[in-house]
């Protein structure tokens, strides 16, 4: 699976419901495609209701089509607190190209391709004492 890049034509960012990952999921048990929840139940426990971020990460190709896009999504943990997670999914191409996108300017791309990459490489949470507001 080629990875994508930040300057590929297919590289997008997309800010989607709850209901709209639902359908991604249930999309992506019916074609028995790789990478996804094991089930409905198993998202809903793991993922907060309200909007989530997704990015092209790869493409599934067979011959000269494209078969699916695997996508990393962002999103805020069910369990209510401040925490969230990343996971990859897979996306049918059809249902890849109907999202809205966010990533219009090439420095808001650069800007989204930097944060998902540094969500998908762990974030640490840093000792901020020694910082201060006062010169």
């Amino acid at each position: 699976m080629p990875m994508i890049q930040s300057s590929d034509n297919d590289f997008r960012v997309c800010r989607i419901s709850f209901d709209t990952l639902l359908e991604i999921q249930i999309e992506a048990e019916e074609r028995g495609l790789a990478t996804r929840w094991t089930s409905v139940d198993a998202l809903r426990g793991q993922v907060k209701e309200e909007a989530v971020l997704l990015q092209s990460l790869m493409r599934e190709e067979r011959g000269e089509a494209v078969r699916a896009y695997r996508c990393l999504v962002l999103f805020s943990s069910a369990d209510g607190g401040d925490a969230g997670g990343i996971v990859t999914i897979d996306l049918d191409p059809a249902r890849f190209e109907s999202l809205d996108r966010l990533d219009r300017d090439l420095d808001v791309r650069r800007a989204f391709a930097r944060i998902f990459s540094l969500a998908s490489g762990g974030i640490a949470l840093e000792d901020l004492s020694a910082c201060s507001d006062t010169p």
